[in-house]
């Protein structure tokens, strides 16, 4: 039986570890907008010993269905969006998938057209071929937008040194603010040599 509690404990401490970092505001060190407070009606009755659940060695090892539980709802979504996040940045890292997430940004989020992400892949094709670890030593621009000076993509995360994604929306944002639309940039950009 000694064993058996070994395993409950090392599986205990790996639960732990898997709920504080979905209560942590990063994951792998990008910080995220919550899209808004979540009010949760709990349920304040203690629970008698009795009436805790077993923990079986089918919860242990994974079988059971952490979603069909309240804690586990909660935590699940939350895991989903974290991993949704994740893959989002790690398929941004190359030059096709930043191009698909610019892509999906800009017609979901703004609006806009397959004319317009034309633009926008011209424009940034030319800042820094979609690299989103592209740097100009001479002036300081970084990143797949070139902003300069970098630090001004703070405003949308701090991690913007790292993250494709984050580069990709101060991008969008900028351009929407300053010329409308990315076709407009890239006429800028093809006049002045930048936008």
């Amino acid at each position: 039986m000694k064993l058996g509690s070994k395993y409950v404990a090392i599986w205990g401490v790996i639960a732990s570890m898997l709920f504080l970092s979905s209560a942590l505001p990063t994951a792998y060190g990008l910080e995220f907008e919550m899209p808004g407070l979540i009010n949760l009606e709990v349920e304040t009755r203690s629970l008698a010993p009795t009436e805790l659940p077993a923990l079986s060695a089918a919860a242990l090892y994974g079988s059971i269905d952490l979603a069909a539980t309240p804690v586990g709802a909660i935590f699940s979504s939350e895991m989903a969006l974290v991993s949704s996040i994740s893959l989002q940045v790690e398929m941004a890292r190359t030059i096709v998938g930043a191009k698909m997430v610019a892509k999906a940004i800009l017609l979901e989020e703004y609006g806009m057209n397959d004319s317009q992400f034309s633009c926008l892949n011209s424009l940034w094709t030319k800042e820094s071929h979609w690299n989103y670890k592209a740097h100009n030593y001479r002036s300081g621009a970084h990143g797949i937008a070139q902003a300069l000076p970098a630090n001004k993509m703070a405003v949308v995360a701090d991690d913007w040194r790292s993250n494709p994604v984050t580069q990709i929306r101060w991008g969008l944002r900028y351009i929407t603010m300053r010329y409308e639309t990315p076709c407009k940039a890239w006429s800028k950009f093809k006049r002045s040599r930048y936008y």
